[in-house]
């Protein structure tokens, strides 16, 4: 098929796998036209009828930090102000929408997560089958520390990944888990040396398009059964209480605190 690389995303063909690259280092911060673009180019390799299996891998320091705090700001599809809508809004909705059409995809997705994986950072990596990490990244949704509802769709994916128990303690408490930490408690699968990271990733989604293809896909298509519809329901609620709670000085100062790399001072309010 043709190369659908772009500035912002990178695509590599070997064989029956596509690598594609996030490339907005140095965090790749979460926007509409992102994962726009994202859905758009997954479709598109679904469609060539070549590719059996992606990796989802991303240049720069972070996989991808999710939306941009810093300066007390986020990224401007989700940002709040005298301009702009809540957090959870209408162009928050927008996101989640794109980001259920990667639910929608029909081949395996092998994540290389080389960074920080943080918020709806988290929630994409969560979009794969599988997760291979290394010692460098870190992992977590830190909704609670800056005062808002998770999103992403992590409502859904954190339950199924590791049971009630497991995704309350990585929502409630906000930690940051290294690499080999999330594999101890489930949040990805495999830890290797950041020099092999995409290398292993890519011998993984190898493994699974030496089989057949359409076996390949029925076999996903049961094990992943109504997922999509799952993440969409979930991400109208996640989209509500985060713009509720976006409105609360909780989430005014929990973004601030973020942002200076400080504990929060909440109040409650």
């Amino acid at each position: 098929m043709n190369d659908t690389s772009t500035s912002d995303l990178l695509v590599d063909i070997t064989g029956h796998v596509a690598t594609v690259t996030l490339n907005r280092p140095p965090h790749n911060f979460l926007d509409f036209d992102q994962i726009g673009h994202l859905a758009d180019t997954l479709e598109g390799l679904e469609r060539s009828g070549e590719i059996r299996a992606v990796v989802l891998a991303a240049n720069g320091r972070s996989f991808c930090a999710g939306a941009n705090f810093a300066g007390g700001g986020v990224a401007p599809e989700l940002q709040g102000g005298a301009d702009r809508e809540a957090i959870g809004g209408s162009a928050t909705l927008r996101l989640y929408d794109e980001g259920v059409r990667l639910f929608e995809f029909g081949l395996p997705i092998v994540a290389a997560v080389q960074g920080p994986a943080i918020g709806g950072g988290l929630g994409l990596a969560m979009v794969a089958d599988f997760r291979i990490t290394c010692p460098e990244a870190r992992f977590s949704a830190n909704f609670a520390a800056l005062g808002i509802h998770q999103g992403f769709g992590l409502s859904v994916t954190l339950p199924e990944r590791l049971g009630p128990s497991g995704a309350s303690l990585v929502l409630l408490t906000s930690r940051r888990f290294t690499g080999e930490q999330a594999v101890q408690v489930g949040l990805a699968d495999e830890l290797v040396d950041s020099s092999r990271l995409v290398e292993r990733a890519r011998e993984l989604a190898s493994e699974m398009a030496a089989n057949a293809p359409l076996a390949l896909r029925s076999i996903r298509a049961t094990l992943r059964q109504g997922l999509a519809d799952r993440v969409r329901r979930a991400t109208r609620h996640e989209a509500s209480e985060q713009a509720r709670l976006s409105l609360t000085a909780d989430a005014a100062e929990g973004i601030r605190a973020v942002a200076e790399r400080r504990p929060g001072d909440f109040g409650g309010s």
